[in-house]
């Protein structure tokens, strides 16, 4: 009984630990915005390299998704002569919940694991404590600008995710199946808020940003130094991001529409 109870004791404080160290280093990411933005080419190179090889998986599974809810929206919604609502049920279902969440898992598959590894294969290539050696912080050289880039970009592929996701659907609804144009897009006009719905799908898109991008950072910098240790954090990133993305969106939707 003392062993179990030792046992879990020590699981206990380690857990604890960890959720310090975590704390730490995302206070002092978010402490080095400043200095990142006054050196933004850093955080332009990364958003390049997160952002640019993130756009075509982003917007192909963009425009699939668009034509799936036109297609199982207009089924639905003519069994109740409401047909000419399909573009309204487009933009909402894309601006408030799968736009910023899919971009978000898709996020992470391409440039979580990728940042994983980076930084997981220069711990383990000894880059990071040569940089020590020379007085060089690798935690605002290194991590805070791929930060801050992984926040700014997750935004714009969320906003890229929805708009060619709703030209996905009027592809499907309006030039397929023969919706009525003015319909699609006057019902849209007029039931899609700009604050209430888009902006709050965009507040979505930049919580997901810091959550994806301060996971992977820190599976990378805290990864065993091995081969086996990177692959470990890679895989460890895609699964505790992705239930981070899908638990946060429930919490955030319960806030914004006051469930």
């Amino acid at each position: 009984m003392m062993r179990l109870l030792a046992g879990i004791g020590a699981w206990v404080r380690q857990w604890l630990a960890d959720v310090g160290h975590a704390a730490l280093l995302f206070l002092r990411l978010l402490w080095l915005g400043p200095a990142c933005l006054r050196r933004f080419g850093l955080v332009r190179d990364q958003m390049h390299f997160l952002g640019n090889h993130s756009l075509a998986i982003i917007a192909v599974s963009g425009l699939f998704v668009g034509f799936v809810l036109a297609l199982q929206g207009y089924n639905t919604l003519q069994r109740f002569g409401s047909a000419s609502a399909l573009g309204l049920l487009v933009a909402l279902s894309l601006v408030r919940e799968l736009g910023p969440v899919v971009s978000a898992l898709l996020f992470t598959g391409r440039a979580g694991t990728s940042l994983t590894a980076e930084i997981g294969l220069m711990k383990a290539g000894e880059q990071l404590s040569a940089m020590e050696m020379m007085a060089i912080d690798p935690v605002s050289r290194i991590l805070a600008p791929r930060f801050w880039a992984g926040v700014l970009v997750m935004p714009i592929l969320g906003t890229v995710f929805s708009a060619v996701g709703i030209v996905g659907g009027w592809l499907v609804g309006v030039v397929m199946i023969g919706v009525d144009a003015g319909s699609f897009w006057g019902q849209m006009q007029d039931g899609v808020d700009v604050w209430s719905d888009v902006g709050n799908g965009f507040i979505k898109t930049v919580v997901f940003g810091l959550t994806v991008s301060f996971i992977a950072l820190r599976q990378g910098f805290e990864a065993q130094a091995t081969p086996e240790g990177v692959a470990r954090a890679t895989t460890r990133t895609v699964v505790m991001a992705s239930l981070t993305v899908l638990a946060l969106d429930f919490v955030l939707t319960a806030l914004m529409f006051k469930l």
